[in-house]
């Protein structure tokens, strides 16, 4: 099911029309070309290739090169769903000058349509920067994986009065330096609904419930590729890590007792004479 093509417009259009935004995480090509042909309307190039494809602990290894490589990987197989970009660790911290050109680096070689970047109300320079060099943005608030070892551990984050009203006012705040979108991270459902309810830009939720403008998703989680381990707010859609390792063993077992490959079906000819030759020569 091809869609129209996806812009910043038609995604908000998405919100005040009231209807849902569904995205996935993609790391590579292949998997690009399939949610290209489907109703997916945005993918992210996550800094969880890290740990999906890269087979780190956490996030934090993962480099701006390694970001622009993936990043364009998957635009090659895109033409109309929206790409977006996750800006690495330490990639913007430093500086709003640091963060305008490491962005423009995934526009330009990467080929992102917009970036994402972790951060509150600390980092509103930074988005406000990047949006003046005429680059979309996406916020990312609550569970910021980035700063794992600061959270002491993936943790749900505003569950207490406290760190509530900071994560809204995060969510204002990013939304007031010009992000058009924002990821609501590992948030209880009724803050995230409430958030939801205060901004006028789409809120995407990973672990934040229903009350969201759209969802997203680790691909890999949602296609149970891990043997069936995955966070308490990940559905199997299908159990794709099974089939891949019954084919792999099936894959086996025929090389092994020479059923595969069969001769003429996955073979090509030649004449007996041309072998006579050969043989002759050798």
């Amino acid at each position: 099911m091809a869609l129209k093509k996806q812009t910043v417009n038609t995604l908000q259009k998405m919100k005040t029309d009231g209807e849902k935004i569904a995205m996935l995480t993609c790391y590579d090509y292949t998997t690009a070309t399939l949610i290209e042909q489907t109703a997916i309307e945005a993918v992210l190039v996550g800094d969880s290739l890290g740990m999906t494809v890269m087979g780190y602990e956490d996030t934090l290894p993962v480099t701006m090169e390694d970001m622009i490589h993936h990043t364009a990987c998957v635009s090659r197989g895109l033409k109309n769903t929206f790409l977006v970009a996750d800006m690495p660790f330490m990639s913007y911290h430093i500086s709003d000058e640091q963060a305008v050109e490491n962005a423009g680096r995934l526009i330009k070689e990467g080929h992102a349509n917009a970036v994402k970047l972790e951060g509150g109300s600390k980092y509103a320079s930074r988005i406000r920067a990047i949006v003046d060099a005429q680059i979309p943005v996406v916020g990312h608030i609550g569970l910021t994986p980035q700063s794992v070892n600061a959270f002491g551990g993936f943790k749900v984050q505003g569950r207490n009065e406290a760190r509530a009203k900071e994560v809204l006012e995060d969510a204002k705040k990013v939304e007031e330096a010009g992000a058009f979108m924002v990821t609501l991270e590992c948030v209880p459902e009724k803050l995230a609904r409430l958030i939801s309810e205060e901004l006028t830009i789409p809120t995407i939720g990973i672990g934040a419930g229903n009350g969201c403008d759209g969802q997203i998703l680790v691909y890999q989680d949602m296609l149970d590729m891990f043997d069936g381990i995955a966070p308490k707010f990940v559905k199997h859609f299908a159990h794709i890590g099974k089939e891949m390792k019954e084919a792999f063993n099936d894959y086996s077992k025929e090389v092994k007792s020479r059923e595969f490959p069969v001769s003429g079906e996955h073979t090509f000819k030649i004449d007996d004479a041309v072998i006579e030759a050969v043989r002759k020569d050798s």
